[in-house]
């Protein structure tokens, strides 16, 4: 079932790569703050790379003027591929970049997607989501192959 606003945030373990591998626990990450969580079908994607993260990337000043505590990016990649598309991009260390490498944090929200007919296996939906100490304040799931509600810029002026 697909997560909706209202629900906790399930207990998950994502990756980030710094100094290492390191286990980015769910409940850590969202425990006590506000927090937007957005997510692309694969780093290095025309639409990833061109429009979602770069979005995210310039207005993340603007998102903690509005009181979010943490802005993160996630996808059905490794850490490696996650930390070499954030330096591509030129993204601040502050915006994370999580790997749900097997796709399972994904699979809990019910926000996977089977993109195997185009070489990609199991990915994550193009979603954002606003949650506060965990619960789910707003959710914003793409149609297939749009960009509109997730993009910075309407998840911004929706909070």
């Amino acid at each position: 079932m697909t997560i909706q606003i209202g629900d906790r945030i399930p207990s998950a373990v994502l990756n980030q790569l710094k100094d290492g591998i390191q286990a980015v626990s769910t409940d850590d990450l969202f425990r006590g703050r506000t927090v937007v969580l957005f997510a692309v079908p694969g780093a290095f994607t025309p639409t990833c790379s061109a429009k979602h993260l770069p979005g995210y990337v310039q207005h993340l000043e603007a998102f903690k003027a509005k009181g979010v505590d943490a802005v993160a990016c996630m996808a059905v990649n490794d850490a490696f591929v996650m930390n070499a598309w954030a330096e591509s991009q030129k993204a601040p260390d502050e915006l994370l970049m999580l790997a749900d490498g097997n796709g399972a944090f994904a699979k809990a929200l019910g926000l996977e997607m089977d993109a195997t007919a185009f070489g990609m296996g199991i990915r994550s939906k193009r979603f954002a989501l606003v949650a506060k100490d965990g619960v789910v304040t707003h959710l914003f799931v793409e149609a297939p192959g749009e960009f509109k509600v997730s993009a910075a810029e309407h998840v911004l002026a929706s909070i």
